[in-house]
């Protein structure tokens, strides 16, 4: 199966925690005023590549975890599930996937769900340039949710994903005597 894709970004810091390898889709209906990568929204700007060969490139760069973004991943969700099921299958990274849809939307919808299973965080909802806020990480306006997938679906409702950058473990404040 091929996938309609913009670009992959290599060891990007700006599509989730840490370091991670970014898969920038084509194809978004969404159309948010002031978005940011408004050359994804038709799916012909995209090209065809085979979810073996990003499979591979995802596998091949070892210390980065993944993002699909776009455009919108859940535009094509059968090959975005494909590739997040095999990433998943054999490596322990963690998939961040951004969309325009909100869960409640994906949840409710068998085509869009088949993805779910596979995302360890989903940026949820529109851009929204009058709810923007340049202090909100990893999403663009404060209506975006960054939501734990795994604890969603188990619960049957949406769960915020607990996300702290400055969190330090009670290991490393005994060690350091930090308190």
């Amino acid at each position: 199966m091929k996938l309609m894709i913009m670009d992959v970004i290599e060891y990007t810091t700006s599509d989730g925690p840490g370091f991670r390898t970014s898969i920038y889709c084509s194809g978004c209906w969404h159309a948010c005023k002031n978005c940011q990568n408004p050359q994804t929204w038709r799916l012909e700007n995209g090209h065809a590549v085979d979810v073996e060969e990003l499979y591979n490139q995802v596998v091949r760069n070892e210390m980065a975890d993944v993002t699909f973004s776009g455009g919108d991943p859940f535009y094509q969700p059968l090959g975005f599930a494909m590739l997040a099921k095999k990433i998943k299958e054999t490596t322990n990274k963690t998939i961040w996937c951004y969309t325009g849809f909100v869960y409640e939307q994906i949840v409710n919808d068998p085509k869009l769900s088949v993805l779910l299973p596979y995302i360890d965080v989903l940026v949820d909802g529109e851009f929204v340039q009058s709810l923007h806020d340049p202090d909100l990480l990893f999403r663009g306006s404060s209506n975006q949710r960054l939501i734990d997938v795994k604890k969603s679906l188990k619960a049957g409702f949406v769960v915020d994903y607990d996300y702290n950058p400055f969190y330090i473990s009670s290991e490393i404040k005994e060690k350091n005597r930090i308190f």
